[in-house]
């Protein structure tokens, strides 16, 4: 009986994992979204934000709307970019269903830029959230992004340029317990990307590209179309 232990282990534990993965991990989704920068005056304050629609197909499926932005400080004489933020998010669930759930999100980033040369480029993306999604517990979660910009055609990001994007993101969350007996693991998910980036005009770009999401219970492919617009 003891040696059949970790097999009932085992089975019960796969069991669960596949009951709470309904979601199809070969259908291909879509993101479509919108990147802004702003400065405020000749000052070191300015402003960001992104506006996304999510769909678990081509479009229709909502999983995610985000709406999200944030006051940016250039501390003088650096190119790191400091921002406080909030984001509201509506979750959508896959399939038919049309249930939605909200959450609001209060965040901190700390983005560090670095120029390996004259056609590569290197960002590093830090950020700290506090989130209040609905029906948990108060939570937090650390986020650490690394993009690389690599240009093809020329030496500036600027009009006409064509340029390969990649990025990896990694998210830790900062505690496993959600609410009445529900916990998470400290892992939450990881994000690849890869694109082709074009410059539309000298403060314009757009990317069209391949994410591929993992979380604990699933990995599923996305095309994502984006564009970033620097005012």
């Amino acid at each position: 009986m003891l040696r059949l232990f970790p097999l009932l282990l085992l089975f019960i534990i796969s069991s669960s994992t596949a009951a709470q993965t309904s979601v199809d991990e070969d259908q291909l989704g879509a993101w479509y979204m919108y990147f802004f920068t702003a400065p405020l005056g000749s000052g070191p304050l300015g402003v960001q934000g992104d506006v996304q629609y999510r769909s678990w197909n081509a479009g229709g499926d909502l999983e995610q709307l985000l709406l999200r932005g944030g006051l940016t400080y250039r501390p003088q004489e650096t190119q790191v970019l400091l921002t406080l933020g909030y984001a509201n998010i509506t979750s959508g669930t896959f399939g038919d269903s049309d249930a939605t759930s909200g959450e609001s999100r209060v965040y901190q980033e700390a983005l560090l830029p670095q120029r390996i040369s004259d056609r590569v480029r290197l960002t590093h993306r830090f950020r700290y959230e506090q989130r209040w999604v609905e029906g948990q517990d108060f939570r937090t979660r650390y986020r650490y992004n690394i993009f690389v910009n690599v240009l093809l055609n020329n030496t500036e990001l600027e009009r006409n340029t064509l340029y390969l994007a990649l990025y990896n993101e990694l998210f830790i969350n900062g505690q496993t317990s959600i609410g009445n007996g529900r916990t998470v693991q400290f892992f939450d998910r990881n994000r690849s990307y890869a694109a082709l980036g074009y410059g539309l005009r000298d403060n314009l770009r757009v990317q069209l590209g391949y994410m591929r999401q993992r979380i604990v219970a699933y990995a599923k492919p996305q095309v994502q179309l984006s564009l970033h617009h620097s005012w």
